[in-house]
């Protein structure tokens, strides 16, 4: 199951947890440089924040952003062996089962289980999909005021446009993968 190149959780309460990803092209796993990259750009934003983690894989950045002091993580996966990989992981880390829920179905299906409004989407959606998320989940209601939205993307896409009612804050390049960072208009 694990890659010879786990990522490892960067900082915080988890920091140098070895995670687990599923063999084959299934998931793209965000590289430990990246992860400690964006949460750098995010800031004390993740702090308290309840984080939304769509097509979680290994769900590393979820268990980055409960390491780095996010009061509740959403995990949405539905791939079979992605799913294994990241309950492997959230039993390696040990967050308190409050802390997170587990969703087993597609990204696009996922609908609020409660009211409590979501601060940051982080989704690392099969390229074809990124422009039609953010309308999907705008469509649900649940996000805050002042939510974040990132999104990963090969970095030969130069701009990532996730429609109308955000706006492009910032966007870094790593190699070949780039990460977007929107917030609401």
């Amino acid at each position: 199951m694990a890659r010879s190149n786990s990522p490892t959780i960067t900082s915080g309460r988890f920091r140098g947890r070895r995670l687990v990803v599923p063999s084959g092209q299934i998931t793209r796993p965000t590289r430990s440089l990246v992860r400690q990259a964006l949460f750098d750009m995010m800031g004390p934003a993740i702090v308290g924040a309840r984080v939304l983690d769509l097509y979680s894989g290994s769900g590393a950045l979820g268990l980055e952003a409960l390491s780095r002091g996010a009061d509740h993580v959403t995990f949405v996966e539905r791939h079979r062996r992605a799913l294994a990989a990241l309950k492997t992981n959230i039993a390696t880390c040990g967050p308190d089962r409050g802390d997170y829920a587990l969703l087993a179905m597609d990204a696009i299906q996922w609908q609020p289980a409660g009211d409590q409004p979501i601060d940051v989407v982080q989704a690392d959606p099969p390229f074809a999909l990124i422009h039609t998320l953010p309308e999907a989940l705008e469509q649900r209601g649940v996000l805050a005021d002042d939510a974040l939205l990132v999104f990963h993307a090969p970095a030969e896409r130069a701009a990532v446009d996730v429609g109308p009612g955000w706006i492009l804050d910032r966007t870094r390049s790593y190699g070949r993968s780039s990460v977007h960072v929107f917030f609401r208009a």
